[in-house]
């Protein structure tokens, strides 16, 4: 989700109301894209802007970051202006992703001069360009990035040229649009009406421009041309709502959030600690209600949306670009054991005939000594069934020593079914085992997870010596510390009777919760033969109600292989029934005795305890 032209009206309003008439403190560059300016008004804030291509930002931060020990010389040259500038306005230019920030110092003479520090957001064209008003325009000082005519064909971003806005063709200001263009922009775009809005006006999003077709009650992907009057009328309302907000500063930041792992009665910190991120906007997104799985989370602060969100999305690429060459690992093993396991039980798929063998050598033992020599087949009558069964020969070998002969075979295939059968035993174990750690790496929610999984991995010889380290180039862009190390421990829910339910997120903690955390008359769920977290219930001495036995399940069934089927089948049994096999891995158990019940997967009902 890229900053559109509304949330930058609403970082606008906001560092209008806490920067303006505020001191510049202190000027940082800590990366070669980044700028933290201290800002001293009344209170300290840290403003932080990033012209970084690939995640432009700008925000109040709660957060300090490193600065280089020797300044880049962007740096310098803004703490020489502006080192002690103080700041006069904060505006955007018709809602365009441009926000220039007014500046007001004393020059070497004493004499108060005016600059301007405008940050660009867009894409890979963002930048900080610091100006001085010359002639009655405005003259680029220097910027964090130079732009050459080689480089841009539109505009040059270097010191001495003039600065201008690079206007985006066929798109107008919203913040003047009025009836009547609308309907006819609009309503002469050949395609849909989400995409007429934000391909005519500035600012808005594909988000934003989705958000005013669902709130004048239209289908999504409804074409622009088939709206008649009454409707674009009714669609421009919408739109004018929206714009109205804008002109008034009414926003409402808020993160719309994916809560498949919780419980729809989660709070908002749990929404925020362990909810995915899915949007961000600087107004309520009504596009969401009632959307399943999805909730939104309302914020006081554009620049805790921005923090929040980012330094989560940041913590998710982390944990998934780390991950990655766990996957490899375990993709890799998972596909040479899939293949050993086809060949092995095709091998023993050819022992099938061992038994034939048998018979026919003992058939022909019984009866050889009446055969003549040189037959290619004989019936021989078959004394297990009474049945008359053809038996092949080799006309250059007498009856016995074809007798033998099948004999020779029956031997070598019996032995080729007691090895191989140990075999596929062996790497159905390995392949339950690696779909196992897959799962894992599913539900795999910080870098301890992970560190536990490579540990796994490394005991049981998938993984050997260094293992590759993976950096997240976005990372410099947030706040540091939102990738923290967090100690992992297994997933803890509770029901709506007090029930505590445990489930292991890897091998080790479902070992853990199996035979140390539960007692004997605890109650322990699993997917039926199928890779996933054992899930144990404490019942402290209580009997269960059948709800709680049916929450559990589904639990299991989530935490699984299956978790994305619709109906999955879970065994159920006391603790005190699973065994672990001496020499087991991680994670292995087994147990005879058992009761089984079909559920959805689903949280149902729970309580997750963050």
């Amino acid at each position: 989700m890229a900053l559109d032209g509304i949330v930058i009206a609403n970082i606008v309003k906001e560092l209008k109301e806490k920067l303006v008439g505020g001191r510049i403190l202190k000027v940082q560059q800590p990366e070669k894209d980044e700028l933290l300016l201290t800002i001293k008004n009344y209170d300290q804030y840290r403003l932080f802007i990033s012209a970084d291509a690939s995640l432009p930002l700008m925000y109040l931060s709660s957060s300090k970051k490193e600065a280089p020990i020797t300044a880049p010389n962007f740096c310098m040259l803004l703490r020489k202006y502006i080192g002690t500038a103080r700041i006069t306005n904060v505006y955007q230019p018709d809602l365009e992703r441009v926000i220039v920030i007014d500046l007001e110092h004393l020059d070497e003479m004493g004499d108060v001069c005016q600059k301007k520090l405008i940050v660009e957001i867009m894409g890979k064209h963002s930048n900080i360009i610091f100006c001085g008003e010359e002639d009655g325009g405005l003259k680029i000082i220097d910027s964090i990035k130079h732009v050459s005519s080689a480089m841009s064909s539109v505009r040059e971003v270097l010191p001495g040229r003039e600065y201008f806005i690079p206007r985006q063709v066929d798109k107008v200001n919203p913040l003047t649009a009025t009836e009547e263009d609308f309907i006819t922009r609009i309503g002469g775009y050949p395609g849909e009406a989400g995409k007429a809005i934000y391909m005519s006006y500035t600012g808005f999003s594909p988000l934003m421009a989705n958000e005013i077709v669902h709130r004048a009650g239209f289908d999504g992907g409804v074409n622009a041309q088939s709206l008649n009057q009454d409707l674009l009328l009714h669609l421009y309302k919408r739109f004018s709502e929206i714009v109205e907000d804008i002109k008034e500063g009414n926003f409402s930041p808020c993160i719309c959030f994916e809560v498949n792992n919780l419980d729809a009665s989660a709070q908002s910190e749990d929404l925020a600690e362990k909810g995915t991120p899915v949007e961000f906007a600087a107004l309520k997104l009504s596009l969401y209600d009632n959307k399943e799985n999805m909730k939104l989370l309302s914020y006081d602060s554009i620049s805790q949306v921005l923090e929040d969100y980012y330094a989560k999305k940041n913590v998710i690429t982390n944990i998934r670009q780390k991950s990655a060459d766990l996957r490899k690992v375990v993709g890799n093993a998972l596909e040479r054991t899939v293949k050993k396991l086809e060949l092995q039980r095709k091998q023993l798929q050819d022992t099938e005939k061992r038994d034939k063998y048998k018979l026919y050598g003992e058939l022909l033992t019984t009866y050889g000594y009446g055969l003549e020599s040189g037959q290619k087949e004989c019936t021989l009558n078959n004394y297990y069934t009474g049945d008359d069964i053809r038996v092949p020969l080799d006309p250059d070998l007498s009856p016995l020593d074809n007798a033998k002969k099948y004999y020779e075979k029956y031997s070598k295939l019996k032995r080729t079914f007691e090895a191989v059968s140990v075999q596929v035993k062996t790497s159905e174990e390995e392949l339950e085992h690696l779909e196992s750690i897959n799962v894992a790496l599913n539900i795999a929610d910080c870098s301890d997870d992970l560190d536990i999984i490579k540990k796994e991995l490394i005991e049981c010889g998938y993984i050997t010596g260094h293992f590759g380290k993976t950096a997240n180039k976005n990372g410099k862009n947030i706040n540091k510390n939102a990738g923290s190390r967090e100690k992992s421990k297994p997933l803890h829910y509770v029901t709506e009777d007090g029930f505590h339910l445990y489930v292991g997120k890897n091998n080790y903690q479902n070992d853990e919760l199996t035979f140390k955390v539960a007692n004997g008359g605890d109650w322990w769920f699993h997917a039926k033969k199928n890779a996933g977290s054992h899930v144990i219930v404490k019942t402290d001495g209580r009997e269960l109600p059948d709800r709680v036995y049916e929450q559990a399940a589904s639990l299991a069934a989530y935490y699984s292989k299956s978790s994305q089927n619709a109906k999955t089948d879970v065994d159920y049994l006391q603790r005190k029934d699973v065994k672990k096999p001496n020499g087991a891995k991680p994670g292995y158990v087994i147990y005879y005795t058992n009761y089984s019940m079909t559920v959805a997967p689903g949280i149902n009902g729970l309580t997750q305890i963050i």
